[in-house]
């Protein structure tokens, strides 16, 4: 159905954007789909595993690999494998090192995973048989530059970095040639590891530091989600602290703001349209951008606490995955406050993965 004037209206403010120039194909006006009760539990967890986080996919045969970021409590971290048809098939075992992004290496079925507590980029076969292998160490190169933000009344304020944080491996994408890109949360940075499957030892090459990966906002991950635009000239970066989606430019290297206002922006992934997928993780939806970063669907929401103690629909969704047309997204359920008892997050005791049809254009 034609939305009016004034929907029309009150859906662009609504879903406000800042955009920068792009690549990606542009497309007619697009009329805002709203689906709430879209998102379908895909997978409970088993019951010691807690804080799903990381998400990756087969695309030959459907499965779907879970890695949990279980930091704060006895449970051991898991990777896990799930059938297409939600069925857990395989589990590993990797003791307390919380994860947070996974990438499938589809060509030499191999899952890489981001090894927070270590910096590590590490991999493992697809079965989750064998041994867990380092694929490169993130290096520490301290925070990036100090950031002017422009006020309205012409004056100017600066946020400065400080320069403690470790280096925090969190999402990672290849690109077509097999090379391995990862952002970097807390150094405000985004690496390259040439060659990813058959480099030993592997190096990472810093592709770009820049104060607008970093972040000095709340949950305080800045660089995060990647994912590259069909061409490969731009890798959309989501920075989950500032809630904004961000566009590196391969040839120029020029970071810009592509969207704003993406409430917890954190994994991200385009789909066979051309739509960039984003995991809001504060606001408890999965939202699609368009080539001119506006807000073209929202999806789901959080609908209460089920009595088994899942969350019902998206419970801060950190990570999503596309396979066919349909999206799989972590339900992370992380508390972020100290104060007992004023999150929803408390109240979970299972934790899931949704699946979510993706819209027609």
């Amino acid at each position: 159905m034609s939305m009016s004037k004034l929907k029309r209206l009150l859906s662009a403010c609504m879903a406000f954007a800042c955009v920068a120039t792009t690549s990606i194909t542009a497309t007619a006006a697009d009329e805002l789909v709203l689906a709430r009760n879209a998102a379908q539990k895909f997978a409970t967890l088993p019951a010691d595993v807690r804080l799903p986080e990381g998400i990756a996919a087969n695309p030959v045969n459907g499965d779907v690999y879970v890695g949990t970021f279980d930091y704060i409590g006895p449970n051991p971290n898991k990777l896990l494998r799930y059938a297409a048809n939600g069925r857990l098939v395989a589990e590993r075992d990797v003791g307390g090192v919380p994860m947070l992004g996974l990438a499938f290496d589809a060509a030499n079925g191999k899952l890489y995973f981001a090894n927070f507590g270590l910096s590590k980029i590490q991999r493992v076969a697809a079965d989750l048989q064998g041994n867990i292998e380092d694929v490169a160490t993130i290096p520490g190169i301290g925070a990036p530059a100090d950031r002017p933000v422009g006020n309205p009344d012409g004056s100017q304020d600066t946020i400065a970095f400080g320069s403690n944080f470790f280096p925090a491996p969190n999402a990672m994408t290849f690109d077509r040639a097999g090379n391995l890109y990862v952002s970097d949360s807390f150094q405000g940075a985004v690496w390259r590891i040439d060659h990813a499957a058959s480099c030993s030892p592997c190096l990472p090459t810093l592709v770009k530091q820049d104060p607008l990966l970093a972040t000095a906002g709340h949950p305080a991950f800045g660089a995060n989600g990647l994912a590259f635009n069909v061409d490969e000239s731009a890798l959309f970066v989501a920075n989950t602290g500032d809630d904004r989606i961000l566009r590196l430019d391969m040839a120029s290297g020029t970071v810009a703001v592509f969207a704003e206002s993406v409430n917890g922006a954190d994994g991200i992934a385009f789909d066979g349209s051309g739509r960039l997928w984003v995991a809001a993780n504060q606001a408890d939806e999965v939202v699609a951008l368009n080539d001119r970063g506006r807000v073209v669907a929202r999806l789901g929401e959080f609908q209460g606490i089920n009595r088994d103690g899942t969350p019902n629909g998206l419970l801060f969704p950190a990570s999503l995955a596309i396979v066919g047309d349909h999206l799989f997204v972590t339900n992370l359920s992380l508390p972020l406050t100290d104060a007992q008892g004023d999150e929803p997050e408390e109240d979970v005791t299972r934790y899931t993965v949704s699946r979510i049809k993706l819209p027609n254009r």
